[in-house]
């Protein structure tokens, strides 16, 4: 007889199943293990120091396996379903600035509490955010060398994402399989102008460019709401891994990933 949900033959879900729980498939013991305190006695704001940073490294983890998908879907030219996961990235990189405001309820008081214990480390240590930052379109090989702390698997990565292709090479491609020319920047650019213009046959890889220039703006956003926290929280002290702080983060506000797609604005 069919089952009716209430313990029937056959049922695998609710606490009948009794094959895996809610804790045992997050791995929960092990994951609410890792906020260790190196302050004692414990600093009251190093937990929340420690658990927001930690959730932006499974964020990353989780943008860096979607930006792949894109990439392979731009490249075997699966529209739909890179735009469908840029949604999906977009979402994520909103909840990665709305976090800030929840680190700012820290006060500079509190942070100076534990701050010292952090040296060297430091946010320009993390790998995976240069891994996102490669594959999106700014590969910085000079990082490598800057950063003396890599493991070898984590130098690994970093060399397989200064090669491997980037989004942008990825939608260069898409251009070139529709049969518009990409050879150089002139070339792109006049394709964007083709595609902007001509909708009608195009509309898929001008959305496509649009999520594009989305991601690069919430990258954008993330980093000046960043540096505007640093300053709140240590104003012009220097890093805690040596760099200059507040000034270099600043630097790099100018950064766009995709000032192709921002010129064609002016070209329009």
């Amino acid at each position: 007889m069919p089952g009716n949900g209430y313990g029937a033959p056959g049922r695998n879900f609710g606490e009948e199943g009794g094959r895996l729980t809610y804790g045992a498939y997050l791995r929960l013991p092990t994951l609410l293990d890792q906020q260790v305190l190196e302050s004692d006695p414990p600093a009251r704001d190093e937990l929340l120091f420690i658990t927001i940073h930690q959730v932006y490294e499974l964020w990353f983890k989780l943008l860096l396996h979607e930006l792949g998908e894109i990439r392979r879907a731009m490249i075997d030219d699966e529209v739909w379903l890179a735009r469908h996961l840029f949604r999906r990235v977009h979402a994520v990189e909103r909840v990665l600035v709305d976090q800030i405001p929840v680190l700012e309820t820290m006060t500079p008081q509190d942070f100076e509490a534990f701050r010292e214990k952090l040296a060297p480390a430091s946010g320009f240590q993390s790998v995976q955010f240069r891994e996102m930052e490669f594959l999106s379109g700014h590969k910085d090989p000079g990082f490598l060398k800057r950063f003396r702390g890599l493991t070898d698997d984590e130098r690994e990565r970093l060399d397989r994402r200064l090669a491997e292709p980037t989004l942008w090479d990825a939608f260069v491609t898409l251009l070139r399989g529709r049969g518009l020319a990409a050879g150089d920047d002139d070339e792109i650019r006049e394709s964007l102008v083709t595609v902007a213009h001509d909708r009608e046959r195009y509309d898929d890889l001008w959305q496509l460019s649009e999520d594009l220039l989305t991601h690069d703006e919430m990258a954008a956003l993330w980093r000046q709401r960043h540096v505007q926290m640093v300053e709140r929280q240590i104003g012009t002290k220097s890093g805690t891994g040596g760099s200059t702080g507040a000034p270099y983060l600043r630097s790099r506000l100018d950064l766009r990933y995709y000032p192709l797609l921002w010129e064609l604005r002016t070209l329009l």
